[in-house]
């Protein structure tokens, strides 16, 4: 699975830079750089693994783009499908990878730490994959999903009008709740993961019961409920990513 780890990590550190230097490029180049100094330091060095990092390069290269132009254009199922589709065939694909090891595994053996230890290269890459996920792309995919099922118009984003400027906290809540949700899968807490969700609940209900302005609390309900199952799933597919 390591091919899937580093498209995960370019995918995850492309939006990631993009959310601290939003540039045209400089992100997915970052994370393209990145991916091809991972690769080569777990190992991956044989001509089919060689081959394959040039392709999740050039998916790596065209996320950036396809976010971008999907929102600006009205397009948000353009980069959800492309997601999608390279998801699918590094699964498909992942029994021709080659086994990770390298400098990688060999700070992998010697590593202490208590969530590394003991841990092979391909797992840690599919690992940091997993939770760099969890962070800016999580954001970003669920504001694609919005924008898809039609709850979210990319026209009014950063308006008053648009519902996540009304509920401001959703960005740094759903990091936070996804990273605590696939810890809390992994670790095998399923009935805490599932407190942690009615927690969120219950901490925007003032916001979503008020009497007055009926019309945009039901905009903001299905807002919430849309975005925040979109975002649950996005961690539980982390979770089961990890658990095969």
């Amino acid at each position: 699975m390591s091919w899937l780890g580093l498209l995960l990590v370019g995918i995850a550190l492309t939006d990631l830079v993009f959310s601290i230097r939003p540039r045209a490029w400089l992100p997915q180049c970052i994370a393209a750089v990145a991916v091809i100094g991972l690769g080569l330091v777990a190992g991956l060095t044989d001509a089919l693994d060689l081959v394959a990092l040039v392709v999740i390069v050039g998916v790596v290269l065209t996320w950036g783009r396809a976010v971008t132009h999907g929102f600006g254009r009205d397009r948000p199922g353009v980069p959800l499908l492309l997601l999608g589709c390279a998801l699918t065939a590094a699964v498909l694909l992942s029994g021709l990878a080659g086994e990770a090891d390298g400098p990688l595994q060999t700070w992998l053996d010697d590593v202490d730490l208590p969530p590394l230890a003991g841990t092979d290269a391909d797992r840690a890459l599919l690992l940091l994959g997993a939770l760099g996920i969890q962070l800016s792309t999580g954001n970003v995919l669920v504001r694609l999903v919005l924008a898809v099922t039609g709850t979210l118009n990319p026209a009014k984003h950063g308006t008053s009008a648009d519902p996540e400027v009304q509920l401001k906290g959703g960005r740094l809540l759903g990091p936070m709740e996804r990273v605590f949700i696939l810890s809390l899968g992994l670790a095998g807490q399923v009935t805490a993961a599932s407190i942690v969700v009615a927690a969120k609940g219950l901490l925007r209900f003032p916001e979503l019961s008020s009497r007055r302005e009926q019309e945009r609390i039901h905009q903001l309900t299905e807002y919430f409920l849309v975005g925040s199952f979109a975002s649950w799933l996005i961690a539980l597919a982390g979770v089961v990513v990890l658990s095969t």
